[in-house]
């Protein structure tokens, strides 16, 4: 796993209208395609998307800045580190990734839901600077069902999906530093199931005085 580094204070602005989601999962449990089925969903009264990361690396062809990644050099993301920028970073294979604070409290206080697709690691030291950060937790029925999955791409030799399969079972043994967890069985009910989530995070009762204040105020004003 790569060595991730986190910056030592929280840096959130005051009561943003969106919610923070880290989505985590093992390899193969399905998370991407849950995440991509929930956008799909996205609409302007409940406006959601994926956390656009910062990275040194180049662009690959049909990449594009802002969209995949915001790509900066390296001596760019550095200066962001001093500037204590990040909720977390890492170094993998020379180039930096990173989640941005400011990029993410932007789209937040524009009342845009957004998720964070990172591992345990990386939910572990966002949640620790921000406490409000709601973590969602992906696995799949069954071990044979994992194995299953992995197999079934047909990209890895035997001894890579054994790899695979010994990093799941590390990697799911912290499930229980997650607020919810969404078993993917059947793909349809995990979506539902996953939906709720999002949906009763949003309509809670500091998020919706928070987002409809006028409307209270002119409700209990009798007008």
């Amino acid at each position: 796993m790569p060595d991730i580094k986190t910056n030592s204070s929280p840096s959130e602005l005051t009561k943003p209208l969106g919610n923070l989601f880290i989505v985590a999962a093992p390899s193969g449990a399905g998370k991407s395609t849950l995440i991509k089925a929930i956008l799909a969903k996205s609409h302007s009264s409940n406006p959601m998307q994926l956390s656009v990361s910062h990275t040194t690396r180049k662009p690959r062809p049909g990449e594009t800045n802002g969209v995949e990644y915001h790509f900066v050099d390296h001596a760019d993301f550095e200066a962001m580190i001093e500037q204590d920028a990040f909720y977390e970073y890492a170094e993998v294979f020379g180039n930096y990734y990173g989640t941005s604070k400011a990029a993410i409290s932007d789209k937040l206080h524009q009342g845009v839901d957004i998720f964070l697709d990172i591992d345990w690691q990386g939910a572990r030291q966002v949640k620790a600077l921000n406490p409000d950060v709601i973590g969602i937790y992906i696995v799949p029925p069954s071990v044979e069902a994992l194995q299953a999955r992995l197999s079934g791409r047909g990209q890895d030799s035997d001894e890579v999906i054994a790899g695979r399969m010994a990093q799941a079972r590390s990697e799911i043994s912290h499930y229980n530093e997650f607020d919810y967890v969404v078993v993917n069985d059947d793909l349809e009910q995990a979506l539902k199931e996953f939906e709720a989530i999002v949906l009763a995070n949003r309509c809670d009762l500091e998020n919706q005085e928070n987002r409809h204040q006028a409307l209270f105020e002119q409700l209990l004003a009798g007008k």
